[in-house]
């Protein structure tokens, strides 16, 4: 699959799950299989919660008052607005998204929440639009399988630009098990969720290494990706679709969308057998 055929499908499958009703039942049963506790979700504002999780980095990030954080792939500010209370008024959580309609849900939420401590910047992760060691910590949820391959890396090269020295990476993702069969690497349907375009584990450490990271770790959540399906009540709302890895609808996306083919496939696969949910931590020097 060429890149901006892969952009344009994750483009808009994103813009359809921004304007989608939200399913509150839904993205809370997918936080909580992947770790996020009752208190955490009282945080968030329920409407940040579209249920495109695949982890919880925080579970890492151990985050301090008074800190800058970034969040990649940002979305409606699901983990932004959690931070932002983490961190406290003297700190700031900056959300990254290219996304125009997750960026504007974002900022209504942030409006009508009162997050002063927050901003969304409309910026691609690979090439982010912020200054050189400007953050102590980057976050990121089930964000950096969705770029292509070959533009991987340049993603960890951004994060070793714009966290100061010393400073973190913790997030979360969805990585390959095994090398992926072609029935699954060509499939649209599981790229945009979030299936095909994921790396394995040495993939993930030989970017970090190249990035300048040290002391690195990667491990499995062992959570259920099938939650996906399984949680599912009705989210085919104006053409909406499901969660992160959950099949998506048919006439979601155009300019390489997923075919009706490629969807009913998807809906046969076991997440589980092909990638997991994994937790990666890393440090500047």
């Amino acid at each position: 699959m060429k890149n901006e055929t892969i952009y344009d499908a994750v483009h808009e499958r994103y813009a359809t799950a921004a304007n989608a009703k939200e399913d509150h039942a839904y993205g809370k049963a997918v936080a909580t299989e992947f770790g996020y506790s009752v208190e955490e979700l009282a945080n968030i504002p329920e409407d940040a919660n579209l249920g495109l999780s695949c982890g919880n980095p925080f579970a890492l990030a151990n985050l301090k008052e008074g800190e800058t954080v970034c969040d990649l792939g940002s979305g409606a500010g699901f983990d932004v607005f959690l931070a932002a209370k983490k961190v406290g008024a003297s700190g700031k959580v900056i959300g990254i998204d290219v996304n125009k309609d997750m960026l504007k849900k974002a900022n209504q939420i942030k409006e009508k929440t009162q997050a002063n401590n927050v901003s969304f910047v409309e910026s691609p992760i690979t090439k982010i639009a912020l200054p050189d060691g400007s953050v102590e910590c980057i976050i990121s949820n089930c964000v950096i399988n969705l770029v292509p391959e070959t533009e991987k890396q340049l993603v960890f090269n951004e994060m070793a630009r714009i966290l100061k020295p010393g400073g973190r990476v913790a997030i979360s993702d969805i990585l390959a098990k095994k090398e992926l069969p072609s029935r699954v690497k060509d499939n649209m349907a599981l790229y945009v969720g979030c299936i095909a375009g994921a790396s394995q584990v040495e993939g993930y450490d030989m970017y970090l290494r190249t990035a300048g990271f040290n002391d690195s770790l990667i491990v499995n959540d062992k959570s259920d990706l099938n939650v996906y399906t399984t949680a599912q009540q009705d989210k085919t709302v104006g053409g909406a679709a499901s969660g992160c890895c959950g099949p998506v609808s048919t006439g979601c996306c155009s300019n390489g969308a997923p075919s009706t083919a490629d969807e009913e496939d998807a809906k046969n696969i076991d997440f589980n057998e092909f990638a997991g949910s994994y937790k990666i931590y890393a440090l500047k020097p």
